[in-house]
C-alpha cells in the first residue's frame, strides 16, 4: 500500500466548473486531457474501432443480388430512387421503413439514457469517437497532457512548428477520408474511388467531400466540447429522461469526503477524512473539461474515463475502486443519509465503515434489477413493437404492384358498332431486380375486351407482358364493351395482374364509364 503523498497530484483545474460557470461569449479555453487506462478506457476504444470500421469499410462490402441490380451491400441509390441494405431494397413509396427506423432510433436513445444515462454521448456518438481518434493523433504527435501545455505555452519555433503542421495534416486527411467515404454510400465505390482520384466525377461528389472535410475538422480538432456543451440539444433534454433509478457517472463524496492532501497530518489531529486525496486525475482526464465531484453537469457524457483515472489512484493507495463510479440517485441519496447521520452532521466517513476499515453493511449497491422498471419496460416495449411491426411488414410485402388512371377526357368514346371505349393507364411495377412475364386481366365487366397499345394482339379479356426488373412498365389499354351490355353510366370493375412465373398478384378497382343514352 503506498501513502498517499507519493500519488502524482496533477495541476489540473476544470475549464468548465460548475463553481465558476463562464459567459456564454467567453472565449474558449483549451482543454488538454490526459491519456487515461482502464476498462472504460479500453471499452471506448473498442467502439471506436467498431464504428469507424463500420463507416469506412461498409461501402466497400458487396452482395449479389442478380444481373440486374447493384451488387452494393448497402447502397442509397438517388439516381434511380433506391435504398438497397444488404437483401433489403426500400422503393420511394416505402420511406416508411426509413422512418420507422428513425423511431426506433429516437425510442432507443430514450431507452439507454432512461438506464445509463449519456451513454451514446460517452460512447458511440460520432462526435465523440472522431475526437477520440483526433486525440490519438494529436497525442502521438505532441505527447501527453502535460507536454501538449508546455507547447501551447511555449513561444513558435521551428520544432513547434513541425509537429502543429504534422498534426493537423493528419487531421485533415483523416477529414478527407470521412467525407469520402460518405460519398460512397450513394454511388458503386471502386467505381466512384476511380472518377474522384481522376476528376471526373460529379461535382456534387467533390463538394460534399469538401463540406465534410471542413466540418469534420472544425467539430474534431478545434472546436471539440464545445459542439457537445453549445451546438447539440441532447445535454438539454436528457434531464427528462432521467430518474432516481438511472445509472449516471457519480463522484460518491459520501465516502471521499472530506478531502486531504495530508492524511496523517489530518488523522493526528483527530480530524475525520475521506478516501478523496484531492489529487486531480478526475479532472486531467476529463475531455469536456469539468470536475466531476461538483456534481452532475450538463456538460459531462459520461464517459466514464474519470472513473478509470480514479480507481487507479485508489489502486495505488491500497483503497476500494468505486470512489468515482456508475450510481443511481437512490442509492446515493441512502448513503449520503447514513455518511451524514441522516442529515444532521456533515459527511463523515467514519459512519460508512466498521471498526476494521470495510464499508458497513448498511450502505446501498447497485442491482441490476434496478434497471427493469416501469420506465424500461415501456421503452423497450414501443422499441420492440416498432421493430417487430416493421419486419412482419418487411417480410409480408408484396413486391409487385399495380395502379390505374383513367383517363379524363374523353371518359368514353362511342364506335361506329355502338360499343363503348373507355381508355386507362395502367402501371405495373415490378420491384425484384429479375424480369417477369405478367399477365393482365378484366374481371366484373361482362362482354369486356381489351387491348394495349404496342402489344399486337388481338382483344380479349387478357393479355400477357414482359415487366422488366426494378422497374414501372407503362400501358396504355383501351377497354370495350358491347352496348348491349352495358347497365349504367358508371360500373365497376377490376384490373388484375399476376406473376405467371410465381403466387404474387395484384389487383385495382377501376370505373367504366357510358353515356346515358347507352342503357
Amino acid at each position: 500500500m503506498l501513502d498517499q503523498t507519493q500519488v502524482e497530484r496533477l495541476e489540473a483545474e476544470a475549464v468548465n466548473s460548475a463553481k465558476t460557470r463562464q459567459p456564454l461569449y467567453a472565449a474558449r479555453k483549451k482543454i488538454f486531457p490526459k491519456r487515461a487506462s482502464g476498462r472504460f478506457r479500453q471499452f471506448k476504444w473498442l467502439v471506436m474501432a467498431v464504428t469507424l470500421g463500420i463507416y469506412y469499410l461498409t461501402p466497400w462490402l458487396r452482395w449479389d443480388r442478380g444481373p440486374f441490380a447493384p451488387d452494393q451491400a448497402v447502397l442509397l441509390d438517388l439516381a434511380n430512387r433506391r435504398f438497397y441494405f444488404f437483401f433489403v431494397e426500400i422503393w420511394p413509396q416505402e420511406f416508411y421503413y426509413v422512418a420507422g427506423l428513425l423511431m426506433m432510433a429516437g425510442v432507443g436513445l430514450f431507452l439507454v439514457t432512461s438506464t445509463v444515462g449519456r451513454a451514446w454521448c460517452g460512447y458511440a456518438c460520432p462526435q465523440t469517437v472522431w475526437v477520440d481518434l483526433f486525440l490519438v493523433v494529436e497525442r502521438a504527435i505532441e505527447g501527453d497532457r502535460n507536454a501538449r501545455i508546455k507547447l501551447e505555452a511555449a513561444p513558435w519555433t521551428a520544432r513547434k512548428l513541425v509537429l502543429r503542421i504534422s498534426k493537423h495534416a493528419i487531421w485533415l486527411l483523416i477529414a478527407v477520408a470521412t467525407g469520402g467515404a460518405w460519398i460512397f454510400y450513394f454511388a458503386d465505390a471502386p467505381t466512384l474511388a476511380m472518377n474522384v482520384a481522376t476528376g471526373t466525377a460529379a461535382p456534387v461528389a467533390y463538394v460534399t467531400i469538401l463540406v465534410l472535410t471542413a466540418t469534420t475538422y472544425t467539430f474534431g480538432g478545434l472546436m471539440r466540447e464545445q459542439v457537445c456543451t453549445y451546438m447539440c440539444p441532447w445535454p438539454r433534454i436528457q434531464a427528462a429522461m432521467l430518474d432516481e433509478s438511472s445509472l449516471t457517472v457519480t463522484y460518491n463524496d459520501w465516502r471521499g469526503e472530506p478531502r486531504s492532501r495530508h492524511a496523517k497530518k489530518a488523522v493526528a489531529a483527530g480530524q475525520p477524512i475521506g478516501d478523496c486525496v484531492d489529487c486531480n486525475a478526475c479532472v486531467a482526464v476529463c475531455p469536456m473539461g469539468i470536475d466531476i465531484r461538483d456534481g452532475q453537469q450538463l456538460e459531462c457524457i459520461t464517459c466514464a474515463l474519470c472513473i478509470d483515472a480514479c480507481d487507479g489512484v485508489m489502486d495505488k493507495l491500497g483503497r476500494e475502486r468505486g470512489l468515482i463510479a456508475y450510481a443511481t440517485l437512490s442509492d446515493y441519496n441512502a448513503n449520503m443519509s447514513l455518511a451524514t447521520a441522516g442529515g444532521t452532521t456533515s459527511v463523515n466517513p467514519t459512519l460508512v465503515r466498521t471498526t476494521d476499515g470495510t464499508f458497513s453493511s448498511g450502505l446501498a449497491h447497485f442491482h441490476l434489477r434496478n434497471i427493469f422498471r416501469l420506465r424500461t419496460f415501456i421503452y423497450l416495449g414501443v422499441w420492440s413493437a416498432i421493430g417487430l411491426a416493421l419486419l412482419y411488414s418487411l417480410l409480408t410485402r408484396e413486391r409487385l404492384e399495380l395502379n390505374v388512371l383513367h383517363d379524363r377526357n374523353p371518359q368514353f368514346v362511342t364506335l361506329a358498332d355502338g360499343s363503348i371505349r373507355n381508355g386507362y393507364t395502367v402501371k405495373l411495377l415490378n420491384m425484384i431486380p429479375e424480369p417477369r412475364t405478367i399477365e393482365v386481366s378484366l374481371q366484373g365487366l361482362p362482354g369486356a375486351e381489351m387491348n394495349a397499345v404496342g402489344i399486337d394482339i388481338p382483344a380479349s379479356q387478357s393479355f400477357t407482358t414482359v415487366a422488366e426488373p426494378d422497374r414501372l412498365k407503362v400501358l396504355r389499354v383501351f377497354v370495350r364493351q358491347p352496348s348491349a351490355q352495358i347497365t349504367g353510366i358508371a360500373r365497376t370493375f377490376t384490373f388484375r395482374i399476376r406473376d405467371q412465373a410465381g403466387v404474387e398478384s395484384a389487383e385495382y378497382t377501376a370505373t367504366f364509364n357510358a353515356p346515358e343514352t347507352a342503357k
